[in-house]
């Protein structure tokens, strides 16, 4: 028996019990491992209160852990006992110990902690595609960056600069702002407080983006779009406040021929091998001490509803763990 926390009934932060549940021998394929921290994400929210559907019920939310390995199945040939090793998007994170494909896995660096892990596999993949993949940005290019001081926009604001963009972040407070500041956001805006989006077109000398990052949703479109320049980009990763309402697509053309994309992690790892090769540019450029990955909250496995209740009271910045 091993300790997890399990939802029979979506709802509120009061859906997350905290059980004893059987964990069978690993299968053919399959590593066990003992985790050492969990992520805790906006998506573990949509499960718990049943706006996305989770495959079985009761279910073990959480979609991202890192550990050691403690015991083999059938044929796995990649990892031995005792390796160090994290994952993104595998259902069922909030648990002491869990059973998971080996092919779902990636190796740990030495100079990584179990906390940074699992603070980043989510959010840093994430942060990955979205800089390489969905608009590749380039030096001399201007991002705009939504929610800046919240845990992909931390990683977005620091790397982007690195690739030699101009980063402009969004922050509900002061406190926030110096927070994406620090991580190398080059201005920053108080959305609550001032019209950002003319505070854009201010500080680019009416230029605007190239590329706007948006995990906020509903209360940021469609200003997002008037802060793009001609054939811009706007990408919407998530949807924090709600998502986008339906809009008319002609929407894109009246404001200068713009893409619009709504990408997902999971599509990209479905893709074979691409966890691998994101996930080794994530782990040189994190181990490398280029780009730091803010834990700013701890809690025990069996903290996870308040948790749930600081990320979603906007109380957070940076990543969260749970501690097993």
């Amino acid at each position: 028996m091993v300790k997890a926390i399990r939802v029979h009934e979506t709802g509120g932060p009061e859906a997350l019990l905290y059980e004893d549940v059987d964990l069978p021998a690993p299968g053919p394929g399959e590593v066990q491992i003992r985790q050492h921290a969990v992520g805790v994400n906006f998506i573990d929210v949509y499960f718990r209160t049943g706006a996305y559907a989770a495959p079985t019920k009761p279910f073990t939310p959480g979609n991202e852990g890192a550990g050691e390995v403690v015991a083999l199945g059938a044929g796995v040939t990649e990892f031995k006992i005792g390796d160090r090793v994290a994952y993104p998007g595998v259902f069922g994170a909030y648990a002491e110990q869990r059973n998971i494909k080996a092919k779902d896995l990636v190796s740990l660096p030495a100079n990584v902690s179990y906390d940074t892990a699992a603070a980043m596999m989510l959010k840093g993949l994430t942060a990955e595609y979205l800089l390489f993949r969905s608009y590749a940005v380039q030096p001399g290019d201007t991002i705009l960056v939504h929610a800046a001081a919240g845990g992909v926009g931390l990683i977005l604001c620091q790397w982007g600069r690195l690739l030699g963009a101009t980063v402009i972040g969004t922050a509900s407070s002061e406190d926030k702002a110096k927070l994406a500041r620090d991580a190398g956001a080059h201005h920053t805006i108080l959305y609550r407080s001032e019209d950002w989006v003319a505070r854009v077109k201010e500080i680019t000398d009416g230029k605007l983006c190239n590329v706007v990052y948006d995990g906020v949703g509903k209360a940021t479109f469609p200003g997002s779009l008037d802060c793009l320049r001609p054939f811009g980009y706007f990408i919407s990763f998530g949807s924090s406040s709600g998502p986008v309402e339906a809009f008319n697509i002609g929407l894109l053309a009246q404001k200068g021929s713009l893409y619009a994309q709504r990408p997902t992690l999971f599509n990209h790892l479905a893709v074979e091998g691409r966890l691998q090769e994101m996930a080794a540019r994530l782990m040189d450029v994190v181990s490398s001490g280029k780009v730091k990955i803010a834990v700013n909250a701890r809690y025990k496995l069996a903290e996870a509803a308040e948790a749930h209740r600081a990320l979603e009271g906007r109380q957070t910045t940076g990543a969260t763990v749970l501690l097993p």
